[in-house]
């Protein structure tokens, strides 16, 4: 902090007199001039050129302007695990930023009688006991604007891709309080994800928070990765950011983003294994505050969460390194507060405030399938809804491997599109009647033709909702196949054909009515269509059973 000090003296003579006997240095200086090898001058030339030098000495003085810079100083009592424990520094506030000798900045968060815990946001190489640390007197911000679109970053907005330094548009607060009641509007716009079983029968809206949670290495990422790459043509900023993921699954979530042409749109955010745990702390709070500049600006935002178990662990170890009381395993209190408040701050604004969304897919993963452990609760409750993937049926080759019994979106078919809304209904039904029928099947009871045929429609239903992965589709390439499910058109594919029957049916649709699958994707439904779209359906499966698909 800079503060200016006018000048205490006004006049040379004033400040002379304070130090010297003005009239003495006066006569001192004309001595000194007559003992000089110069040509002897008389009295007045003497007195006038003492008076200019003095002249231009006191409009010197005049002119300077005291500057004092008063600065906060602490110094570090120790260092260790990317915590450091400083004394002084007794103005400071929790989430402000201090100073190290070596250029690293630390973050308050403990406040103790006489010394102060800050966590490390860099390397603590260099750092020893007895260091000298300023306050930087402000709390933690990152850089927002479109420049980050396309770039590979670390919390704190330093670039990881080579590329040349960012240019934002201003600098925000790491953390600040999520949108009132007030502000916000209810979640009634779908955000298609491209995946037929979420969009049908999970449907995600924008603004919602749907958690995905499942055992490791079932396609979690997977998952949320298709539904940035399914955002391509819709006007909406993706933000991935990752955890403490392996470096090489990161890499190739990078490399799929650019493969697939996402990056322009997207900002992937990182924070590895080996970084400091305050990196791995702040990286969601970071990328969602990335992601509200674009919200306020009003537009639609994406962001996945990769996952929050790793980020609760992370400040579980801060935690302990902080010696705070640990909790339920190890946890501290306010675990439960550090995710709600992030994930509140997922919204759909009020058209008042711009008609912005915020939606959040945070993942978090399982341990031996167990869905009442503490951190999968505490966000299951937060949540408007969960995807939870089974890894049964992962192993089966369903994917995505959705258990339908445990999944539910709280947002319900509120928004879900009319063209979808109207297939999901049926779908639902068909699938929750083959499920209580199935059952039935597993006894040995006989089964009369009717409930046989429903178990090979619900079978059928199975396998077209899964997909491969990378894979996402349009709305209207969803409700063409699910339309082709529903109303039995595949009874009579083999269970093996299923997959060749969905592609060469969009194929037909793409090169004979391209322009029905536009009009679908932009009004959003069928109810004047769907007549025309069950007769081409027909038409199709009568093509491709007789083997005359080529020529049709």
């Amino acid at each position: 902090m800079n503060i200016n000090v006018e000048p205490k003296f006004t006049s040379l003579e004033s400040y002379l007199n304070e130090l010297v006997d003005f009239p003495a240095f006066e006569k001192e200086v004309k001595n000194r001039l007559g003992e000089t090898d110069l040509p002897r001058l008389d009295e007045d030339t003497s007195d006038k050129l003492v008076q200019q030098l003095l002249s231009t000495f006191q409009q010197t003085c005049e002119n300077y302007t005291s500057h004092v810079t008063f600065e906060e100083i602490g110094t570090v009592q120790h260092v260790g695990n990317g915590v450091a424990n400083l004394s002084g520094l007794s103005n400071v506030g929790v989430d402000e930023l201090v100073n190290f000798p070596n250029g690293v900045d630390g973050l308050v968060l403990n406040l103790e009688s006489d010394s102060i815990d800050v966590i490390l946001l860099g390397e603590e190489t260099g750092i020893h006991g007895g260091d000298r640390v300023t306050s930087r007197r402000e709390r933690i911000r990152v850089p927002v604007g479109p420049d980050l679109l396309g770039r590979v970053i670390n919390p704190l907005g330093a670039p990881l891709d080579d590329l040349p330094e960012i240019q934002p548009v201003d600098m925000e607060l790491l953390e600040k309080p999520a949108p009132g009641i007030i502000e916000r509007s209810p979640v009634n716009e779908p955000l298609q994800t491209g995946n037929k079983m979420i969009d049908a029968l999970f449907s995600v809206g924008r603004g919602q928070r749907e958690l995905i949670v499942g055992d490791r290495q079932i396609g979690k990422t997977t998952l949320a990765v298709d539904t940035i790459l399914n955002q391509k043509n819709s006007n909406v900023v993706c933000i991935y950011v990752s955890i403490g993921q392996k470096k090489s699954s990161v890499l190739s979530v990078i490399n799929t983003l650019k493969t697939r042409g996402a990056m322009e749109y997207s900002v992937v955010v990182i924070a590895s294994p080996d970084d400091p745990p305050a990196l791995r702390y702040l990286a969601p709070f970071a990328g969602c505050t990335m992601g509200e500049y674009f919200l306020q600006q009003g537009r639609d935002v994406l962001i996945v969460y990769d996952d929050l178990g790793k980020h609760a662990d992370a400040y579980r170890e801060i935690s302990l390194l902080l010696r705070r009381p640990p909790g339920r395993e190890a946890y501290p209190g306010d675990i439960f507060y550090l995710h709600s408040r992030l994930l509140e701050r997922a919204c759909k604004l009020s058209e008042e405030q711009g008609g912005g969304s915020l939606t959040a897919l945070p993942i978090i993963p399982l341990q031996q399938s167990n869905l009442a452990a503490y951190i999968p609760t505490n966000l299951i409750s937060i949540c408007d809804g969960q995807i939870v993937l089974n890894t049964e049926k992962f192993n089966r080759g369903l994917k995505p491997a959705v258990d339908i019994g445990l999944s539910v979106s709280r947002v319900g078919s509120s928004a879900q599109s009319k063209a979808m809304r109207s297939v999901s209904e049926e779908l639902k039904l068909e699938l929750s009647q083959f499920e209580e029928v199935e059952q039935f099947t597993r006894f040995g009871t006989e089964i009369d033709e009717a409930t046989l045929n429903q178990i090979q429609r619900g079978q059928r239903l199975q396998l077209i909702l899964a997909q491969p992965n990378n894979k996402p589709l349009t709305l209207a390439e969803e409700v063409i196949i699910l339309t082709a499910g529903i109303h039995g058109y595949l009874d009579a594919v083999d269970l093996s054909q299923i997959g060749r029957f969905e592609d060469d049916l969009l194929s037909w649709f793409k090169r004979h009515h391209s322009d029905m699958m536009n009009k679908i994707n932009h009004e959003k439904t069928i109810n004047d269509i769907r007549d025309e779209i069950l007769n081409l359906i027909h038409k199709f499966t009568e093509i491709w059973t007789s083997g005359e698909l080529s020529d049709g």
